[in-house]
């Protein structure tokens, strides 16, 4: 059975689409090929857009292919994926609001981090140097470990 998940920011340009490579990646070290990944925005003002430059460029130093258009949150994400992952509070509070979730939901909806004890959200990176998204990366590599152990057992 195919796991599908949706990582989930502001813009989609940031965490959730490095999220969505870095969730992939750690999966497919596993040997895990049954997982759909995704990522969105709840907001839209990145519709189209790629990645961030600076989401681009740490991919690529880790070796983590990334490619990925912008796109929002539909109503049809809340049935057609098994989970729906926020990077914070906010984006977490803005999909219990979303029509989507309310009619007929299949998804587990909830915050990224609260897979790992501290519960921490991923702060944005936008506005701020490279060091705040080598420090998303990390997380993402965190929370994508503690999220495949949850939902497909321990790593070997």
């Amino acid at each position: 059975m195919t796991i599908s998940v949706l990582i989930v920011c502001l813009g989609n340009i940031c965490r959730s689409p490095m999220g969505e490579a870095v969730l992939r990646n750690e999966a497919l070290k596993r040997g895990i090929t049954d997982i759909h990944v995704d990522s969105a925005g709840t907001a839209a003002a990145h519709i189209g857009e790629d990645p961030d430059e600076r989401t681009i460029e740490v991919c690529g130093m880790k070796d983590v292919p990334i490619s990925h258009s912008a796109r929002q949150v539909r109503a049809s994400d809340f049935t057609s994926f098994d989970y729906i992952l926020a990077a914070d509070g906010s984006n977490l509070r803005a999909l219990e609001r979303h029509v989507g979730h309310s009619e007929g939901s299949k998804a587990t909806v909830k915050l990224w981090g609260s897979y790992l004890p501290d519960n921490k959200p991923i702060q944005d990176p936008y506005y701020g140097g490279l060091d705040g998204f080598k420090k998303v990366y990390e997380q993402c590599v965190k929370l994508s470990n503690a999220f495949l152990d949850e939902v497909a057992g321990k790593k070997n």
